[in-house]
């Protein structure tokens, strides 16, 4: 599915996130279920969501977002849907995820 926006990205998030050994598949498609409506990511802020998997370790997964600024991040991640997605996520994980805000300076998205 392909989104077209003239909204700009003002705010970023990145995470890399490690599953239990043999687990990657459920992870990624964990992380993928963040774009099912009524989650945060299938909000019209969220202009980017893109979920790669490593090279090095199929159970390792990154997943970088742009939103239209950070307090539509914030907003919708505090909300219920999120909340429930995110706990999900505790018995899959194998270490805690490393998470990192970032600030957009240009680039390009094309899916």
């Amino acid at each position: 599915m392909k989104y077209m926006t003239t909204a700009t990205v003002n705010y970023g998030f990145s995470a890399t996130m490690t599953a239990q050994p043999g687990r990657g598949d459920e992870l990624v498609q964990l992380v993928l279920s963040g774009l099912d409506e009524g989650n945060p990511a299938s909000s019209e802020f969220c202009l980017v969501y893109l979920v790669s998997r490593s090279a090095a370790n199929p159970d390792t997964v990154h997943l970088i977002e742009g939103w239209t600024n950070e307090e539509d991040h914030h907003r919708l991640f505090a909300g219920e849907a999120a909340q429930a997605l995110v706990a999900k996520f505790a018995d899959l994980l194998a270490v805690d995820s490393a998470y990192g805000d970032l600030i957009p300076v240009g680039g390009k998205a094309r899916l």
